[in-house]
């Protein structure tokens, strides 16, 4: 068992029978009351975000949760299909389930959540960072340098990214998958 002392930023627990991972949390003190700890909590077996307080000190039950290494192999109409690099065993997860799903590629790396009390898979996501290719860019107009212009560019997974107008069909580009937004070139 742990406390409020314990609470930080992607832990997952179990409240009202449901698991929910915390997004973001704090504490209040005032001057006559005791401390309160606040968390802001994403659903994890449903699609409910909540805030939920408790006193500081108040015991919380996390669910120990392992980060498996798992591969993209291809998407169909049941969902997507991940394979164990370890055991080469295969999985279908439901598209509620990923995290950015317009980003996966095929062979791409991932990482699926666990909980090791059921062995039963809770969520897929990416690593922080993905290179993809840009498949379809407008040209970007000579000399518009002064704003930070963006424009619409379509990657290989059939993804739109504003990217800066410097970027060209052809190229590699990285792009954060916590918010799908472009971060650079990469030089191949």
């Amino acid at each position: 068992m742990a406390t409020t002392a314990d609470m930080r930023t992607g832990l997952i627990i179990k409240l009202d029978g449901s698991l929910y991972s915390v997004v973001d949390f704090g504490q209040n003190k005032t001057a006559r009351a005791a401390a309160k700890v606040w968390a802001k909590l994403k659903g994890i077996d449903n699609s409910r975000s909540i805030e939920h307080t408790w006193n500081s000190g108040d015991t919380i039950f996390p669910v120990r949760v392992e980060r498996r290494n798992y591969q993209f192999l291809y998407k169909e109409d049941s969902g997507f299909n991940l394979m164990d690099t370890n055991s080469f065993e295969q999985i279908i997860i439901g598209e509620s389930m990923i995290d950015r799903p317009e980003l996966y590629k095929d062979g791409q790396e991932c990482f699926v959540l666990v909980n090791t009390e059921t062995e039963v898979p809770m969520g897929v996501e990416l690593p922080p960072s993905v290179n993809l290719l840009v498949t379809y860019s407008e040209p970007g107009v000579k000399g518009d340098t002064a704003t930070r212009a963006m424009k619409n560019a379509t990657v290989e997974t059939g993804a739109t990214v504003q990217v800066p107008l410097f970027v060209n069909e052809g190229e590699l580009i990285k792009i954060d998958t916590k918010t799908g937004n472009y971060v650079e070139r990469v030089k191949s």
